[in-house]
């Protein structure tokens, strides 16, 4: 392959467009939801998570996808909903959807791949998501869930403010200092995942993409959600970094199955749940988890 400088400016216009399209979205997205969580306490959000008829399954799934949490901070949160009682399938639910449904996903995915896409890859996370926290609450797995993780953290020697008076904060300027401190945290994740995707973009031979990862492939969805789960790439990265295979010929099937993959499991994720979890739900999880990559694949690929 021979590089020229064509190749060189193309990869940086779209770098350049890239990170001022998804800044604008993240700071956005990030404001509004954060200014939505101030309306809706997590005691709320563990007392919808613990109704245990139908809707509440439904409810959870809907609160994951307002929370915006990439699969590792799902954690903590998730230890707060054991400590509360809440629902075990319900629970589930929010496992999966979070890190899948996020706001930022959702933003991110309108703006590369366009509504069709997204309300595509929206319906089949949820309903697998609700699907398989159902499943598991009927087959018993809860009983798999390690019985430390209940028990409430031992209280600090200093719980309160240790009398120090602060000046009340407006909940604008919370929000935003919260907006920005993820903003902060997410942005070398973002950075690089658009360097990655503009190179690839620039760079990668459309002919080596297509032969490997094209709809034609019957082993490229399988392998892209297989691959996606140790790789751990945030949604912020993974999402420029899929349209960028796709512009070079990778099947959308493919790129479903690497995004759901990577997003809704990670091999530091894994790490953290065996804090929580027996290995028998450990497997379970990632069952749900490739199943759902695969037949998302493979279902886009049949119907469009």
């Amino acid at each position: 392959m021979t590089i020229s400088a064509e190749m060189f400016i193309e990869s940086a216009s779209l770098f350049v467009l890239l990170t001022a399209e998804l800044t604008g979205l993240f700071l956005v997205i990030s404001y509004a939801v954060g200014y939505l969580q101030t309306k809706l306490p997590p005691e709320r959000i563990q007392r919808i998570l613990s109704d245990k008829h139908g809707h509440g399954y439904v409810a959870a799934g809907f609160l994951g996808a307002i929370t915006p949490f990439c699969s590792c901070s799902t954690i903590p949160f998730l230890k707060g909903l054991l400590r509360a009682k809440a629902g075990f399938g319900t629970m589930m639910v929010f496992l999966f959807a979070s890190p899948l449904l996020n706001p930022i996903i959702i933003g991110l995915f309108i703006v590369t791949f366009g509504p069709q896409v997204t309300l595509f890859y929206f319906v089949v996370a949820m309903s697998v998501s609700v699907l398989g926290g159902i499943i598991l609450e009927k087959l018993g797995f809860e009983k798999y869930v390690k019985p430390q993780s209940y028990q409430e953290p031992k209280p600090s020697e200093c719980s309160t403010d240790c009398g120090e008076k602060t000046e009340p904060v407006a909940t604008w300027k919370k929000v935003w200092i919260s907006t920005w401190s993820d903003f902060r945290r997410v942005l070398p994740f973002l950075l690089g995942g658009i360097a990655i995707g503009s190179l690839i973009y620039g760079f990668m031979p459309t002919e080596f993409v297509a032969h490997v990862a094209s709809e034609n492939n019957p082993f490229a969805v399988p392998v892209a959600a297989i691959i996606g789960i140790p790789l751990y790439i945030r949604a912020e990265a993974v999402i420029p970094l899929s349209a960028a295979l796709t512009a070079k010929g990778m099947g959308l099937g493919a790129v479903m199955a690497l995004i759901i993959g990577s997003a809704g499991a990670s091999l530091t994720e894994v790490i953290l749940l065996k804090s929580i979890f027996r290995n028998q739900m450990i497997v379970a999880f990632l069952v749900v988890i490739l199943g759902m990559a695969t037949g998302a694949g493979f279902l886009y690929h049949f119907l469009f």
